[in-house]
């Protein structure tokens, strides 16, 4: 029994130990483990794929091979980052900073001054406060984080390194809910050096955004 555990899941100590605990018998560990290897390499010469990742291919679950994780560690945030096309100023106007972001396609923008980086707002945010009649507060009045000083954590400054990987920006993404992040130096995390897109790290990644055309013919 434990010889056809050990051929048909793979795995030949997990077979060990269950014969052993069902017999309490020491003499049958080293022929066991002698049969359970014999069976493991007969079972890996005939099939590759042990018989659980073959069930879940069969129903669609394509588990991350160790290959494919390795590869896409090697990715990094600045294969696909891009220098910020605008920035807000914490000293802008709401209604201008509307203005501003008016065309863009980002549900968030950084706030940069000249001490750095003050954090990431929201288009949600602007428009919230403008719909609450404040237009005319600043940028700097409606922003969750505090203005620069000392090192803030991830929870509070949301950010990205350079060369960390592209999963670990869409790991950010999801937890923050912004599809865009601020990449700052490693040296000072005030200093914006570009940002990442989740549509640049879907591209990275080989998996591009259809187009407006493509869409439509579907």
């Amino acid at each position: 029994m434990g010889t056809a555990f050990a051929g048909i899941v793979r795995t030949p100590l997990t077979s060990v130990f269950m014969i052993f605990e069902i017999t309490c018998d020491y003499t049958i560990i080293v022929p066991l483990m002698i049969s359970n290897l014999i069976a493991y390499f007969i079972s890996y010469k005939l099939q590759r794929q042990p018989i659980y990742e073959a069930l879940a291919y069969q129903d669609g679950v394509h588990l991350p091979t160790a290959h494919s994780r390795s590869q896409a560690e090697r990715i990094q945030v600045r294969q696909a980052m891009r220098s910020a096309p605008a920035v807000l100023s914490p000293e802008l106007q709401i209604a201008e900073a509307l203005l501003q972001i008016k065309e863009g396609t980002f549900n968030a923008w950084p706030v940069v001054d000249a001490e750095g980086l003050w954090g990431m707002i929201r288009n949600t945010e602007l428009e919230q406060a403008a719909a609450d009649g404040v237009s005319n507060q600043k940028v700097s009045e409606i922003l969750r984080e505090d203005p620069p000083s000392g090192d803030p954590t991830i929870e509070e400054l949301p950010h990205v390194h350079p060369d960390r990987s592209l999963s670990l920006a869409l790991e950010r993404m999801g937890a923050t809910g912004l599809n865009v992040l601020p990449v700052v130096s490693r040296a000072n995390v005030r200093q914006l050096i570009g940002i990442i897109v989740l549509d640049d790290v879907l591209h990275a990644y080989g998996v591009a955004k259809p187009s407006s055309s493509t869409e439509q013919s579907e």
